[in-house]
Parts: C-alpha cells; structure tokens; sequence
C-alpha cells in the first residue's frame, strides 16, 4: 500500500513537472527584428541567436524579420544586402520587410546593423518611440553629435539602448582585465586593430573602434586629453587620463593586422590573447534583451567617441594635444544648432 502511494506520488510529480516544462517551452519567444542588412555581423547574429540548440542565456530568442537598409554611397554596403538577405531568408527562414515600421509591430527587439553609422539616428528614432529594447552594431552613429542625440532619446523615451564592438567581450579581454595576480592594477594599455578608413566617416569610427573598444574595456572612463601620428599606414593615438595613466591605440592598414592589448600592471605585462569571434557579445545583447541591463554605460561609449573624435582633431592639427572636452562642446553646439 506504501509502495503504490508512492508510486502515484512520484508519477503526479513527474506529470507537473512535466506540464511545467511544456509551458515553459510554450513562453513566446523573444521575437528579434534587424535593422540594416549590409554587414556580415548578419548572418553571424542570426546564426547564433536561430540556433536551435540554444540553452542557457541564449535560449528563448530568434531573429524573425529584418529591413534591408544599405547604403548607396558606400561600395561595402550596397554591393552585399542582396546576399546577405539571401542567406536571412533562405538559410534562417527571416521575414524581410520593406520599411521599419513594418518591422516594428512583428518583433519584441531590434538590431540596428546598417554597417554605416550615418542612418543610425534616424533608424533608431521610431525604435526608441516603439520602447522597444535596441541594440547598435558600432558605429553607434557617424558623427559624435549624432551620438549624443541618440542617448538623449534613449533617456527622453526611458528605452534600454547600448551599443559595443565584439571586443569589448573577448573572454581574453576580460580575463586580463580582471587578473589581479598577475596584472594587478592597471597602469596603462596599448591597444592594436586594422584601422581601414571611410571618408564618410570619421577615420576611427569605421574600424579603429573595434581597438578603441579593447582599449576602454581596459583603462575605463576618464581620458581628458588625445594626440595622434597618423601616416598612410598607421595610426597611433595616444590618450592621457586624469589619473595619469596613458592608453595608447595603434591602428593598422599595413603588414600583418590583428587585434589585441598589452596590458601594464603593477604587477606584470600581459597580452590580452586572441580574438574569440561573436558569441561573447551576442550573450551580452541576449541577457541585455532580456533584463533591460546595459552592459556598457552610455558615458563610457560617449567619451570612447569623442576620444576618436579628438584624435580626428589631433589630426587635422598636426598632432597637438586636444581635450576630449573640446570636442563634446562642439558637438553639444551642433545639437543645440540643430533643433
């Protein structure tokens, strides 16, 4: 008689436990919408997130519709939205819409990809009115004003916003970052990447950003003045922090290019290791689509911007030092032109 109570109570668990899980499994999906087809952060995005064997913080989540964007005034762009909406469609079955507010109503997040940053507060305005959850690929815009603009209408409309290059999550980035033992307190860090330009662009925004990302990953906020040497080749910005640390970027656009740091502590140098691809960042963005948590605070983005946008300056004045505040004033200017 023990024995068959028993066995009906173990079997009315299992049926709850059971009828738990399905409902669990039945929770709609976190319905993700892209912004922007002319990366190759496309296809990898959506190959990470569509996974169906997803568990843990990327479990729940599924990229379902996507506007093409694209630029026609930049080569890189417009020659690859066609194919990289074949491979949305085709291999991933993604809903490709003619407009944004047609993407809008279908999805719960977005993605704004469009590898140009110019569009990017205008592509992000009605997301932020919808008060849905955004992501932006870097650039997070193509002008330092423009990106100002966008993280006021983040706060004006109370919307979780952030925006990252892959690197700041490179689980090698971290690890240093974080090695008490043998790194000990940061002291300084010099930060390499291929440094392609685009004359649409200011010249760090385009690509040296991903270099920039593993260099603010480290020092943190806190830089107040920037020079830079900058030859066909390479370029090499120097920042000063107001602590006294010095961080250093060299960009690449000749001879072997890779990304990484070294990092100098009070108690060793180390290099920070290998590039390890997407997925760290594509978690980020599925714990951040989940909670509303930004990873990156907008303050520690905006300076990293108007460090390269000081470094433009450094430039255009044959590397004189130029303060980081300088270059907020101007853009505040140009906002406060602009309405």
């Amino acid at each position: 008689m023990k024995t068959a109570t028993l066995l009906l109570a173990v079997l009315g668990f299992a049926a709850m436990l059971s009828a738990s899980n399905a409902g669990y499994q039945e929770k709609p999906l976190i319905r993700i919408g892209i912004i922007g087809c002319d990366t190759s952060h496309v296809p990898a995005f959506t190959g990470i997130f569509n996974d169906p064997k997803n568990d843990g913080d990327l479990a729940g989540f599924k990229v379902v519709a996507a506007f093409p964007g694209g630029s026609a005034d930049i080569e890189v762009s417009r020659s690859r939205v066609e194919g990289f909406i074949k491979q949305l469609r085709e291999k991933w079955g993604v809903e490709i819409v003619s407009s944004i507010d047609e993407l809008l109503p279908k999805v719960d997040a977005v993605l704004v990809e469009s590898v140009d940053g110019r569009p990017h507060l205008a592509q992000v305005t009605p997301v932020l009115k919808s008060k849905k959850k955004v992501f932006i690929d870097k650039p997070i815009a193509g002008s330092l004003a423009d990106a100002l603009r966008i993280f006021q209408l983040a706060k004006q409309e109370n919307v979780p916003l952030f925006s990252s290059s892959s690197l700041r999550f490179s689980p090698g980035t971290i690890q240093v970052k974080n090695d008490v033992k043998n790194v000990g307190k940061i002291l300084g860090c010099l930060a390499y990447s291929p440094c392609s330009l685009e004359p649409h662009h200011p010249d760090l925004f385009w690509y040296g950003v991903h270099g920039m990302e593993t260099l603010y990953t480290i020092m943190g906020q806190g830089c107040v003045s920037v020079t830079r040497a900058h030859s066909k080749d390479f370029d090499v910005v120097t920042g000063t922090w107001k602590d006294g640390r010095i961080g250093t970027y060299r960009g690449l656009r000749s001879g072997k290019s890779d990304y990484g740091a070294l990092v100098f502590g009070t108690n060793g140098i180390v290099s920070t290791g290998k590039y390890e691809g997407y997925k760290p960042l594509v978690v980020e963005i599925a714990k951040f689509f989940r909670t509303g948590v930004a990873p990156v605070a907008a303050a520690e983005t905006i300076e990293m911007f108007a460090f390269m946008e000081a470094a433009d300056e450094s430039k255009r004045q044959g590397g004189a030092p130029v303060t980081l505040e300088a270059v907020m004033a101007k853009a505040r200017a140009q906002l406060s032109s602009a309405k």
